[in-house]
């Protein structure tokens, strides 16, 4: 957005699927991944003369995440029925809440760009059941397309936000420090790749300054925090092109198509759909007691911010090393296992941040298959000069990748740091024999080839031979003549 002449107005509807066992009215697995239309019944197929019964677990889950999320929890709300008409909807309705939600009035807190804290707004968070899945037909089949109830009845939350992001990158930072909170709690686990963790964005432009809110776009099908940014500047940029060619923008349904990197339309939304909502007749009003909602929060762990909060103050991290570290639960829960085990915060985080998320991929959302003792031995081993750091790091993944225990690792492949003076001394000799003109240009004030000798060594020595004192002995037999 170009000379800041106009700005964005962003609302995220988020859908995040629950950690039950079972779906939301009836006992059918929620089990991702298993064949075609195997989790059905009658129930969620809204076969003629069934009932509804509520998951009470779905309940306890969602009153977690609105406590989380500083949510006001009503104590009386209501199923509704959402009418329309798709293929993957087989009772032709949906049952959700409506006028009267779970929750309201929440908020998320995200960095400012400033140092400080921005609040995005949560207008509400209500319960709802999933639809099922179109599988469209490729090749001989194209035009053709099947439909997987498994999904159908899956419970959900949906959470929706106030239309107070600006940026593509405040999104990406809201839906990252949400998905962190679900996950946090065990009541969703966050992944966007296989629709368990999905996000809706509502998006218009204005004026800077102007207060008014312009005609929005909702955007659809992206499925990575990456794509949310990257399918948001597309979409603004698009919309700003239009308003300054004096074009209008229509208010449609866009898909994201991550590989031409472009929205497409949908739907149209010029007239908003009558969803006829009404009751849900089959499911009595939802009453919770306010000790049982006091009793959820209470049980709420700590949070990522607040996790950050006390690296920063308690351990003295740097916030970047803080952030890092609390943005996947496994990896906090390692970090501070470490700890327990070594007190120095900061050079852990340093081989937390640097090896251990880089070989369980950038989220870190996984479980980290060596333990947390496996860690701490290869970070002594590099303090006491037993091996060098570069080489710890090559143990750490191997013990990682392998289970085995580092200490192991070294016996067995003879990786121990050569520390023996006479030892370097012989591989000192052996380089300085080799290359008789870099030494030369060394004693003539090329005093910058000292790391061109240490490299050499280093390489002879299959990179056992101690870097610190690796120097000092180069210096004095360079210095011989």
């Amino acid at each position: 957005m170009s000379g800041q002449e106009f700005e964005a107005v962003i609302g995220l509807e988020v859908h995040a699927q629950l950690l039950t066992d079972s779906k939301i009215f009836c006992g059918c697995s929620t089990r991702f991944g298993e064949k075609p239309n195997r989790h059905t019944c009658p129930v969620c197929l809204g076969m003629p003369g069934v009932l509804p019964v509520l998951n009470r677990r779905v309940v306890e889950y969602a009153v977690m995440a609105a406590s989380a999320l500083r949510c006001e929890i009503s104590s009386r709300s209501i199923f509704a029925r959402k009418n329309y008409f798709y293929p993957d909807l087989p009772k032709g309705y949906q049952i959700s809440q409506y006028e009267l939600p779970l929750a309201s009035r929440g908020r998320l807190e995200i960095p400012d760009g400033k140092g400080g804290r921005k609040k995005i707004g949560i207008t509400r968070i209500h319960l709802e059941e999933d639809a099922g899945k179109l599988i469209h037909g490729e090749g001989p089949e194209a035009g053709v397309s099947y439909v997987d109830f498994n999904r159908t009845g899956v419970p959900l939350i949906e959470i929706v936000s106030e239309p107070d992001l600006r940026t593509p990158e405040e999104a990406g930072e809201y839906l990252r420090r949400l998905a962190a909170i679900l996950v946090y709690l065990e009541v969703c686990d966050g992944k966007m790749e296989e629709g368990s963790l999905r996000c809706d964005a509502n998006v218009s432009i204005r004026s800077v300054g102007d207060s008014g809110l312009g005609v929005k776009t909702e955007v659809k099908n992206m499925n990575s925090f990456r794509n949310v940014e990257r399918a948001l500047k597309r979409e603004i940029e698009r919309q700003i092109d239009l308003v300054r060619a004096g074009k209008r923008v229509v208010q449609e349904t866009l898909l994201w198509d991550p590989d031409r990197e472009v929205t497409v339309p949908m739907r149209s939304k010029e007239e908003a759909h009558d969803y006829r909502y009404f009751p849900e007749p089959d499911l009595l009003p939802l009453i919770l007691e306010e000790s049982w909602i006091g009793e959820i929060a209470g049980s709420i762990p700590e949070l990522p911010v607040q996790k950050a909060d006390r690296y920063v103050r308690e351990l003295g991290l740097p916030e970047y090393d803080a952030g890092v570290l609390v943005a996947a639960r496994p990896v906090a829960e390692f970090f501070e296992a470490c700890l327990v085990l070594h007190p120095d915060a900061k050079k852990v985080s340093n081989w937390v941040m640097g090896e251990i998320l880089r070989l369980s991929g950038e989220g870190g959302d996984a479980d980290i298959p060596m333990s947390p003792k496996a860690m701490v031995k290869i970070i002594r081993m590099v303090e006491q000069g037993t091996v060098s750091g570069l080489m710890g790091k090559k143990i750490l993944e191997e013990s990682y990748r392998s289970g085995k225990d580092p200490e192991k690792i070294v016996e067995e492949q003879g990786l121990a740091q050569v520390s023996d003076e006479s030892e370097l001394v012989g591989m000192i000799a052996e380089v300085l024999e080799a290359n008789p003109s870099e030494v030369e240009r060394y004693r003539s004030g090329e005093e910058k080839l000292l790391q061109f000798f240490v490299g050499q060594v280093m390489r002879k020595s299959k990179g056992k031979a101690n870097p610190k004192r690796l120097p000092e002995l180069l210096k004095a037999h360079l210095s011989e003549r």
